[in-house]
This record gives C-alpha cells, sequence and structure tokens, in this order.
C-alpha cells in the first residue's frame, strides 16, 4: 500500500458570514469558495475525497505538489479577501499528513486521514500544519520554509506528533523544514545588551539575556523554562527577540493568554498565534486568567542602554 499526502481544509470566519449575510448567501458564498479549493487542487495533481459543510478533504500521491498547492491556496485566497470587509474574510485553516490509506468507493480512511483533519483544527486562521511523515518526503526543502512547533497532543492520538507550521507569507523568514526547533538566535553584536527578559513563576525566576532567544516554556526538562502543571503543554509557547522587540507565540493544545501591567482589562488569546510583549505582565498557560487553576507567569522587559 503506498503512501497518499492527506489534505484537509477548513474556514475560520463562517460564523461572522452567516451573521452578516443570512444563510442563504452565506452558504452559496462558502459553497464557492470550497469549489475554488477543490479546483485548484485538482489542477495541481490532487484529488477531491469528500465536502463536509466547510472542509474539503483531498489526497495527493505526489507529497510535494500537495504541499506546494496549499501555499498556494493560502497567497491567492489572502489576496482574495483582503480587499472585503473584515466580518467577511474567509480564512482557511490546512493540516496535512502522509501514510498509507484504504480507498472505497472513492472515498478515503486511515490513520493520515484523521491526523490531516485534527491538524486543521488546531491549525489558526491562515495556518497550514504539516507533520513530520509530511516533511520527511519532501523532496524540494530550500523551497519551503517551515517552523518546528515540536511534539503535540493530537486528539485521538496515544502518542504526541511531531508538527511544523509552513510559512508561506513571502515577507517571513523562517527556519528550513529540516532545521531542529531549537537553534540559538543569530544575533548581531549592535543588538546586544540592549534588553533582559525575566519570567517567574512561583519561587522560581529566570532571566534570559539577548543570546538567550529562542526561550521555549513549558513542562518538558528541556523546556528553557519548565513549569511543570498538566494544564501545560509539553513546549506550551516560544519567546523570541524581533529587532528590539519581543513576542510570544503559543505553540500549546490549549492556549495561551497575555494581560499587560496596568490594563488588566484588555487580554489577549493566543492560539497557533503571536503577539508583541513589552513593558511587564502576566502569562496564562492552557485556561484563561479566570481560571484560577491556570499556572500564570510573571514577565518583565528591563531596557538596558546599548554598549
Amino acid at each position: 500500500m503506498s503512501d497518499t499526502t492527506i489534505v484537509f481544509t477548513d474556514f475560520r470566519g463562517s460564523l461572522g458570514l452567516y451573521e452578516a449575510l443570512g444563510n442563504t448567501q452565506a452558504a452559496d458564498t462558502i459553497a464557492r469558495a470550497t469549489q475554488w479549493i477543490g479546483k485548484l487542487c485538482e489542477s495541481r495533481g490532487g484529488r477531491v475525497v469528500r465536502l463536509m459543510g466547510d472542509g474539503v478533504l483531498m489526497a495527493f500521491s505526489n507529497n510535494d505538489a500537495a504541499v506546494h498547492a496549499m501555499i498556494e491556496m493560502q497567497r491567492l485566497n489572502n489576496d482574495r479577501v483582503s480587499i472585503w470587509p473584515e466580518n467577511l474574510r474567509l480564512q482557511i485553516k490546512v493540516g496535512i499528513a502522509r501514510g498509507p490509506v484504504i480507498e472505497q468507493e472513492g472515498d478515503c480512511f486511515g490513520d493520515a486521514v484523521n491526523l490531516a483533519e485534527r491538524l486543521s483544527e488546531l491549525a489558526g486562521a491562515d495556518q497550514i500544519l504539516v507533520s513530520q511523515s509530511v516533511t520527511a518526503a519532501l523532496s524540494d526543502h530550500g523551497d519551503i520554509r517551515s517552523l518546528n512547533l515540536g511534539m503535540m497532543d493530537i486528539r485521538g492520538k496515544s502518542e504526541q506528533v511531531q508538527v511544523q507550521r509552513v510559512e508561506w507569507q513571502e515577507q517571513e523568514s523562517s527556519e528550513s523544514l529540516t532545521v531542529a526547533a531549537y537553534r540559538p538566535s543569530m544575533l548581531s553584536t549592535s543588538l546586544q545588551r540592549l534588553s533582559t527578559f525575566t519570567l517567574t513563576w512561583r519561587d522560581s525566576a529566570k532571566t534570559f539575556e539577548e543570546l538567550d532567544f529562542p526561550v521555549y516554556v513549558g513542562r518538558e526538562n528541556d523546556a528553557h523554562f519548565t513549569v511543570n502543571n498538566p494544564r501545560v503543554s509539553r513546549m506550551h509557547l516560544r519567546i523570541d527577540r524581533r529587532g528590539k522587540h519581543f513576542a510570544l507565540e503559543d505553540l500549546s493544545s490549549y492556549g495561551t493568554w497575555v494581560r499587560f501591567l496596568g490594563n488588566d482589562n484588555s487580554i489577549i488569546a493566543l492560539r497557533r498565534q503571536e503577539c508583541q510583549l513589552f513593558g511587564s505582565g502576566e502569562i496564562s498557560l492552557g485556561a484563561s486568567f479566570s481560571d484560577l487553576s491556570a499556572p500564570c507567569l510573571k514577565f518583565s522587559i528591563q531596557a538596558s542602554a546599548e554598549s
């Protein structure tokens, strides 16, 4: 039985579409969008297995073609909806997995099918999440960039799955698919000693210098800052430098919440998304701040003069 690359797409924003346009017009818009995805898939050598409401299940014998087709789809869709009102924008979430599948009467069954759908559920708007089996089968690593999200809990899977996020935006710089996630930041000396970043949880506090980044927070001992709590994913979040700023990216199964000192009413909820950090504040892992059982970290950025 030969391996097949399975792709599952779903929409984010369909609820707002129904609220704004009404059932009939919204359903027609979504139907035309799913048909467009199906035609693009077929033009790139794939096959539409079935349409499931907002979702499209596709199969590709050519692994590279599947990934390139989804990158092209995200770029085209981004251009297409950029002029739409924000509440009407349909953003696409993509999950891709590869493995043996059973085909019966035109349908596909197997672990890769289930995993692709679960990865689509975990993906954020405009994101493409892929399993390690997909990246391992790529023959065209140089043209595809990604961020390694590490081992993740997947609903229905007894063991964790290594997941990577394909970066399709032209302006983004990221690691090659062949590069491991834990790599020291290559910072120029002109950025050194500009600031430090401190994380605190309970009685544990750790300060990170410029060359320590990226910093991974999770319950694994391999994390740079370990938070041993069942709410916390093994690698829950990543903090990195972006020039003179810091960015937090959620990598978890259940999300991350951020609020800043002096602005408790403004809370940022992240699910496979990122935000910029400034000043000081708190980070809640696995549940919102209203859930007192969730571990809550404090962060503080201490600026210093450039040497």
